[in-house]
């Protein structure tokens, strides 16, 4: 129910006071069959989202392809018998739901499978630079990789606004003292505050913004003082498609990027109406 009250917020925005051309044109009570169909080859993401807006107006919706299944053009992804109107009303916010979850899953299996194939053990996050989060997380998921923090609430990350009013090694006491249960991680840009970190007890250390021939001293001078293996390292910043693979080859732990959720193309799915149903 959550998902669908989620989803109905952007039915909402394409159709404030219905379909006014579908209500025109179309006979009430018009059934109708149609298809949606993959456009491209790509990994799809966003089918239960559209199965379930397209049940909460009545349409009978069966499932071809399932989300994280690799799918090439010309696939069936699923198939829709009923109200003619109401498939037409749900047509655009529910592939536009499709188009991004498969973009972002399209792309997150694309770079996790160079990462993997550099070093096994790295993994893919995003970040919270998205303001379509829930379907945004679970693309990511779906394709692959990691969530990362899903909001504010659910983990700590002391990035360098709190450092500019806190120093670093009180802002570690003070977050541990908060909360027991929830990780702590640090921002950093350099050498220095990375050993600070790790000294003051950081569970995760973000070096952001360096490039790998720094991250690779900084990792080095961790090992010297004996404490790499108490933190896990998140590298982010300045990470693309074309270098990710010189950031993976290093001693990390994640790679995050926020260019997951901000620049990824739209996957291209289709409607088709196939034919009136009598």
């Amino acid at each position: 129910m959550m998902l669908v009250s989620y989803l109905l917020r952007f039915l909402e925005e394409d159709a404030p006071f219905g379909d006014v051309t579908s209500e025109a044109v179309i006979p009430e009570g018009t059934r109708a069959k149609a298809v949606i169909i993959a456009k491209q080859n790509g990994v799809i993401a966003g089918v239960e989202e559209a199965k379930a807006l397209f049940e909460h107006f009545g349409v009978k919706v069966s499932v071809r392809k399932r989300d994280g299944e690799d799918v090439r053009r010309g696939d069936v992804i699923l198939e829709l018998e009923g109200d003619a109107r109401a498939i037409l009303l749900v047509e655009r916010t529910a592939l536009n739901v499709m188009g991004r979850m498969s973009g972002i899953a399209t792309e997150v299996r694309r770079l996790v499978e160079k990462v993997k194939a550099v070093n096994p053990k790295v993994r893919v996050a995003g970040t919270r630079k998205s303001l379509l989060r829930p379907i945004d997380k679970r693309a990511i998921l779906i394709g692959g990789g990691e969530p990362h923090r899903f909001s504010l609430s659910d983990a700590i990350l002391i990035k360098d606004n709190h450092l500019a009013l806190v120093p670093l090694e009180e802002a570690i006491r003070r977050a541990k003292a908060f909360s027991v249960y929830k990780v702590v991680e640090v921002e950093v840009e350099s050498l220095e505050d990375a050993l600070k970190a790790a000294r003051a007890g950081a569970d995760v250390i973000m070096l952001d913004n360096m490039s790998p021939e720094e991250i690779a001293e900084t990792i080095e001078a961790l090992k010297r003082e004996g404490l790499r293996d108490r933190v896990k390292i998140e590298v982010s910043g300045g990470i693309t498609p074309e270098n990710i693979e010189e950031y993976a080859g290093l001693d990390i732990d994640v790679i995050s990027l926020g260019y997951l959720t901000h620049s990824v193309k739209n996957f291209d799915v289709s409607l088709e109406v196939l034919s009136k149903l009598e």
